[in-house]
């Protein structure tokens, strides 16, 4: 299936190394985004195109917005929490690895507002990527539970983290692995079951260059719309796919990035599909072939997506 040309629109103009993690807020009406290289938050008045911008002490590998105010966010070194816009961080878990080689990646919060955060082996050596999800919400100590790990499903870079609509199916990638699993889901246990592969994507060829069309790319950051199709952002593939929730292709996007990151749904209807993409060690040729990569994109769809989850505490 070929990528048709689609009408997409630069919502920034000045580029992240990495951007990732995006969402809308609703209350707000903003768009929230990462720069994980850049060890910023990033949020843009869409209306107006201004860019407000938040500078960290590391990495954020994703955000997510507090139903009593603020951000939660998983850096490098733990997971903390932002009353207000550039506010004091407050620390609240760290999670179980070694920051000198792995970080927090891709990563959002289900239904009840629990936060999940996916990890990444920055070595790219060892396939022991890991999922957790943090309970704040009975106002004591913070229920930290590691839902996957090498032992139970070996994988190097988390990502493609998503909620079916009516929240009984689970999805998260494992980018070099080019595939993305499924779970059953229940919501109030926090129990994931009858493990599948819901898509998997053909490898990469060892002499791909960016300027040929024969790689697909790989599953990176993803999102859910109302009638549960799956859509995922596939980077060095310049494209973004949409998959039904059986896992037929219904469609894929060519976006204006070689290396787009991760789509999510905003704008009042809910209809404004946002995607953020990377430029961080892409070649000299490929930026000038691709000169907006980093930016954030958008385009209308037909189906709304689904909102944000809060995160409770």
């Amino acid at each position: 299936m070929s990528a048709p040309p689609v009408n997409w629109q630069a919502v920034t103009r000045q580029p992240c190394e990495l951007g990732e993690s995006p969402f809308w807020h609703p209350q707000e009406h903003m768009l929230y985004w990462v720069d994980i290289s850049g060890k910023q938050i990033l949020r843009v008045h869409v209306e107006t195109g201004r860019v407000e911008t938040w500078d960290l002490p590391c990495e954020p590998g994703c955000i997510a917005p507090a139903a009593s105010g603020g951000l939660v966010m998983a850096l490098r070194h733990g997971v903390f929490r932002a009353r207000a816009w550039r506010g004091p961080l407050q620390h609240i878990a760290t999670l179980d690895y070694d920051p000198a080689q792995m970080r927090a990646n891709d990563g959002k919060c289900d239904a009840l507002g629990r936060f999940w955060i996916g990890t990444i082996d920055e070595t790219r050596v060892a396939r022991n990527a890991a999922l957790y999800s943090l309970d704040c919400r009975e106002g004591g100590s913070p229920l930290i539970e590691r839902k996957l790990d090498q032992t139970t499903l070996p994988a190097t870079t988390a990502n493609g983290l998503a909620w079916s609509p009516d929240g009984r199916t689970l999805y998260w990638a494992d980018t070099p692995s080019h595939v993305v699993h499924a779970w059953d889901f229940e919501v109030h246990s926090n129990s994931m079951t009858a493990h599948r592969t819901f898509a998997q994507f053909a490898p990469k060829p060892a002499d791909w260059q960016f300027d040929q069309g024969t790689y697909q790319g790989r599953p990176d950051g993803a999102a859910v719309d109302l009638q549960g199709n799956y859509w995922v952002a596939l980077f060095e593939g310049r494209r973004v796919c949409k998959f039904s929730a059986s896992g037929a292709l219904l469609a894929e996007f060519a976006t204006p990035a070689q290396c787009p990151t991760m789509p999510c749904f905003g704008g009042e209807d809910l209809q404004t599909l946002y995607l953020t993409s990377a430029r961080h060690n892409r070649s000299a040729a490929e930026l000038q072939a691709f000169p907006l990569s980093g930016c954030v994109f958008s385009m209308r769809v037909e189906v709304p997506g689904l909102p944000v989850n809060f995160f409770a505490d």
